[in-house]
């Protein structure tokens, strides 16, 4: 039978470092008078007792490792849980949201995703708005070290092409997960205040710009304003697109940078072609809306490179809305959204790596049709792909596909009209944040969707967030009768 205890204990650890943080919300409410901070305060006392309780009721010394059932029950736990805890300063206090709107605002930001069900945020207590960064802030460092130490042991979507990285567990994950972790989140903090730096910089407001720096380098998009980017429209714009891009390539990158290794940044091809994509769908959508409008050339570059990196990284920040452009921009950004960051950042979505192993294999199949009898295998790089690695990555673009159907379908069900559920569909299981339709309000809350709706999202959030395969397993009886 499984082992349960390391995954209740890390889960109670946590919980308890998210109840701490609410006690630095509940003093920031305190400091700026704008909700009695004992709501934050209470709330982060609960948290604090129920997550401490539960890492001391399962402590055990001779735990040290983690098998890849419990890797896989401890992934799903933590972004399922953790999102209750993060939900209950939004029911109690400012703005006593029910519980699926609580629930749904905590999942948003703990997978990143950015889609928002709130309005009225300007006027909204610092307090509540710096928690909606937290929260985001949290869900990035998660995601980065899930996705360096637990996907790639799990097998998960082709994760383990990463094994070689450096971070080959052997199986045991609990280990040197301490030590990894450990270097990704000086490089996390790192990046996170040179972001902060530049935003005061360039003009923000030393609170503005604590929260966006949370919410850019954990390419999560919650703003403190209902609208969103564009009240910083200027030269914050291309701040935020350079953090965006910075946020959304591999980390252990830059922590390699600072030890003396500059090629493995310069020759990863996840890297050249995130970059070189970037570019190409700046210059379609600018050189078409020069065409169509009477902008000038350095405000549509501008709208246009922040835009699109938004939607590239998974950030989901807007400053402009970019669906009145016409039905070319929308689309390069639909599918822009779906291909996503590198692998081992904060972005989401379907990743780079995976798109470029799918071409890969397609000109394998190609060469083979006109020359039957070739011995080549698909490479990414100078590394042949293994056939293990081709069928984790076939596997995930077809439940992809599949939980993106579903999830339209679902939300078509709930009301939604047909533009509104698959736009919602795509920002969820895609995590990206913003939607379009006429349920979607004019600040981009979700907040009149039908509360089916809310529950189908979340799902797509959670699910997406997992990387589907992860998620789904644990739905299956034998992976608990294993």
């Amino acid at each position: 039978m499984m082992e349960l205890r390391p995954v209740a204990n890390i889960t109670g650890i946590l919980v308890s470092i998210m109840g701490c943080l609410m006690l630095v919300c509940g003093a920031v409410d305190a400091y700026f008078g704008g909700q009695p901070g004992s709501v934050f305060m209470l709330n982060g006392l609960i948290t604090i007792l129920i997550g401490t309780l539960t890492s001391l009721a399962t402590s055990n010394h001779q735990i040290d490792s983690l098998g890849r059932r419990q890797s896989f029950l401890l992934t799903s736990l933590v972004w399922a849980v953790l999102p209750i805890f993060g939900a209950l300063p939004f029911i109690f206090g400012n703005p006593n949201a029910s519980i699926v709107d609580a629930y749904f605002e905590a999942m948003s930001g703990m997978t990143t995703t950015g889609s928002t069900v709130f309005r009225g945020l300007d006027d909204m207590p610092e307090g509540v708005l710096l928690w909606r960064g937290i929260l985001q802030w949290l869900g990035g460092l998660g995601i980065v070290v899930v996705a360096m130490i637990f996907l790639p042991t799990m097998r998960v979507g082709g994760m383990q092409f990463f094994l070689t990285e450096g971070f080959d567990t052997q199986g045991k994950i609990l280990p040197r997960a301490f030590d990894i972790a450990k270097s990704l989140f000086v490089v996390y903090v790192v990046l996170t205040i040179l972001c902060f730096i530049a935003y005061a910089f360039y003009g923000m407001r030393l609170f503005d710009a604590l929260v966006h720096s949370l919410t850019t380098i954990s390419t999560g998009g919650f703003s403190t304003s209902d609208q969103s980017f564009s009240k910083f429209s200027g030269r914050l714009e291309y701040v935020a697109a350079f953090f965006m891009i910075l946020a959304s390539l591999p980390l252990i990158r830059y922590f390699q940078l600072v030890r003396g290794q500059v090629r493995p940044l310069t020759n990863d091809v996840q890297v050249q072609a995130y970059l070189r994509w970037i570019v190409i769908s700046c210059a379609l959508i600018a050189g078409y809306h020069l065409t169509q409008s009477n902008d000038t050339l350095e405000q549509t570059i501008r709208e246009t490179v922040f835009n699109v990196t938004s939607l590239f990284s998974g950030t989901g920040y807007t400053s402009v809305n970019m669906s009145t452009w016409g039905a070319f921009p929308l689309t390069v950004l639909v599918l822009v959204g779906l291909i996503g960051g590198c692998t081992g950042s904060t972005a989401c979505s379907i990743k780079v790596f995976r798109w470029l192993i799918l071409v890969e294999c397609i000109k394998d199949q190609l060469r083979h049709l006109r020359y039957p009898h070739s011995a080549s295998r698909p490479r990414l790089g100078n590394r042949p792909l293994s056939q293990d690695v081709i069928d984790s990555v076939s596997a995930f673009f077809a439940m992809f596909i599949l939980t993106l159907g579903f999830i339209a379908v679902g939300l078509s069900f709930t009301g939604l009209s047909l533009d509104t559920a698959i736009t919602a569909a795509w920002t969820s299981v895609a995590n990206i944040g913003p939607a379009y339709g006429q349920a979607v309000s004019g600040t981009g809350s979700m907040e009149a969707f039908p509360e089916a709706a809310k529950w189908i999202m979340i799902f797509g959030m959670l699910a997406g967030r997992l990387e589907i395969l992860s998620f789904y397993l644990l739905l299956t009886r034998r992976f608990w009768l294993a």
